[in-house]
């Protein structure tokens, strides 16, 4: 199963996480950090190539929000009025 690179994803690197910062077509801008909860750590900024072969024996942590914002449907407010006619 292929899985896609996303920004803010965070990965476990056995007692490490990698959590990505940038995300651009050819290079991965990565923050490793030992402990979740302070978020000290080490930037660190490599090819995509190289980024998936760090990843090969990582594991992906799952993300308390599974559904990105940009993927729910936007429905007009029912309660806002119309738009007045334009006249001429």
């Amino acid at each position: 199963m292929a899985l896609k690179l996303r920004q803010g994803q965070i990965w476990v690197h056995g007692e490490e996480f990698i959590r990505i910062v940038q995300l651009e077509r050819l290079e991965v801008a990565y923050k490793t950090v030992p402990d979740l909860d302070t978020g000290e750590g080490k930037h660190h900024r490599t090819s995509k190539k190289e980024f998936c072969r760090l990843l090969k024996g990582c594991r992906l942590l799952e993300s308390k929000n599974p559904v990105s914002p940009s993927a729910v449907p936007i429905t007009p407010d029912a309660t806002a009025a119309p738009a007045a006619p334009v006249t001429g």
